[in-house]
């Protein structure tokens, strides 16, 4: 233990700048402890303590530019990525996209205090054409927030937390094991939390080949998409009914959306994250409310582009 404390005073803005970077970029590591630490032991100088701030800032500014380009290139198909990378619940998707319509930018001040949001949120403005510019303001600054609290919080208690490194120091590879394992639980929690949604949410699907069949043979059942209106409105499957632009005062309008008389071939429900998390919870709403032979669509509109079938799109 006593060895990666030293490795920390010798290489910690190296390490910092590592460890943000690769937290940025998707991967389950938390940077924001070793940045309080990082600021607990480098307290002493102001300067230092300036080159700590800069260099993180500049690590996330980094791996959230790379995230808005590839949104940018890719679109929406990006988004499940990122998720199953981060290991967030896969409703991160939804939530990221319910803050992102509501807030836009201004949402990036805030977005890396909140797990799985950041990487999410500037892929995001990529896919929806925020502009770069408008994007790097509200991102720095957003980075200079985060990466602050976490110094200023090191050099605030800077004795407290050399205490807990020199328990930590003192319990040599005892203290090394303690580390490992709360990384062990952390990433364990994680995992657990994803296989308990997708459990809860286990029903039957549609493949995007059998919904095309269907259209083939002239059969048209109605299709939901559940994403935010910002990405209906970039691109949806043909005929497909936007969810939450039949939302009255937070309450499902099924009747505006769903009249009873206009799905006698079901209802398919889609989204564009991992596992059809979000879809298959619209479905379990809709047969709590009374409605029958409901599907969401295995893969989202990833699948159905992914296969080669038409996407709506707006006329420019």
């Amino acid at each position: 233990m006593g060895f990666l404390v030293d490795l920390i005073r010798e290489y910690g803005l190296g390490i910092v700048f590592l460890n943000v970077l690769v937290e940025q970029l998707g991967a389950p590591i938390p940077a924001y402890p070793v940045l309080v630490v990082t600021g607990a032991l480098e307290g002493a100088s102001w300067a230092r303590l300036g080159w700590l701030t800069l260099i993180a800032v500049v690590a996330a500014l980094i791996a959230d530019v790379l995230w808005y380009h590839a949104g940018k290139a890719y679109g929406h198909r990006v988004l499940g990525q990122i998720c199953r990378i981060s290991l967030s619940p896969d409703a991160c998707i939804r939530q990221t996209e319910s803050v992102y319509g509501r807030w836009g930018a201004r949402s990036l001040l805030v977005a890396k205090f909140i797990p799985g949001f950041a990487s999410i949120a500037s892929a995001l403005a990529g896919v929806v054409g925020t502009p770069l510019r408008t994007f790097v303001l509200f991102d720095t600054l957003g980075a200079l927030i985060w990466v602050g609290s976490a110094v200023f919080l090191g050099s605030l208690f800077s004795s407290t937390v050399q205490d807990l490194l020199d328990v930590l120091t003192a319990l040599g590879k005892w203290g090394l094991l303690l580390l490992l394992l709360a990384f062990t639980v952390f990433v364990a929690r994680k995992w657990w939390q994803r296989k308990r949604v997708i459990r809860s949410l286990k029903m039957p699907r549609m493949s995007v080949a059998e919904l095309a069949g269907l259209h083939a043979q002239g059969v048209t059942p109605t299709v939901i998409d559940v994403r935010e209106p910002l990405l209906f409105e970039r691109g949806h499957i043909p005929g497909a009914k936007s969810w939450l632009h039949h939302q009255a005062k937070g309450k499902p309008s099924y009747e505006h959306l769903l009249p009873h008389d206009q799905h006698a071939h079901g209802l398919v429900v889609y989204c564009d994250c991992p596992n059809e998390i979000s879809a298959a919870r619209v479905a379990r709403q809709l047969q709590r409310a009374g409605f029958s032979n409901v599907r969401p669509l295995t893969g989202g509109l990833t699948a159905w582009e992914a296969a080669g079938f038409e996407v709506e799109k707006p006329q420019n």
